[in-house]
């Protein structure tokens, strides 16, 4: 009996789940409260965020809850500004601004880029 090559395996599988995590399109959806100053830089934040790391694969819709205030129950807001990444699954929900960009992009499942990773102790 021939035995697989387990980290050959693992390496392929990895490899394979890498290809389909940077081919994969996200679904954002941002809930705020009008043009608020916290509301506004939530949206800048995250566009930011989505041409940076997520270019040309990403779907982001900006909902003002004051304009749609039934989708507050749906979509089960208890604050805004709030992010919900419907795709890829898992569900996912960000409170705040959007500025811990290290936050979202580990939520997200992203790789930190040298940009966006802390700088090292000196």
């Amino acid at each position: 009996m021939k035995m697989k090559d387990a980290p050959s395996d693992n390496l392929a599988a990895f490899e394979a789940a890498a290809a389909v995590q940077d081919k994969a399109r996200y679904v954002l959806r941002l809930y705020v409260t009008g043009t608020t100053r916290h509301s506004t830089r939530a949206v800048v934040n995250i566009r930011k965020i989505c041409e940076e790391h997520l270019q040309g694969r990403y779907e982001l819709r900006i909902v003002d809850i004051l304009q749609h205030p039934t989708l507050l129950e749906n979509e089960q807001i208890i604050a805004a500004p709030t992010l919900i990444k419907k795709l890829p699954l898992p569900l996912r929900r960000f409170i705040g601004d959007m500025s811990q960009t290290e936050r979202i992009l580990r939520g997200l499942d992203l790789p930190e880029t040298k940009s966006s990773a802390p700088s090292p102790p000196q």
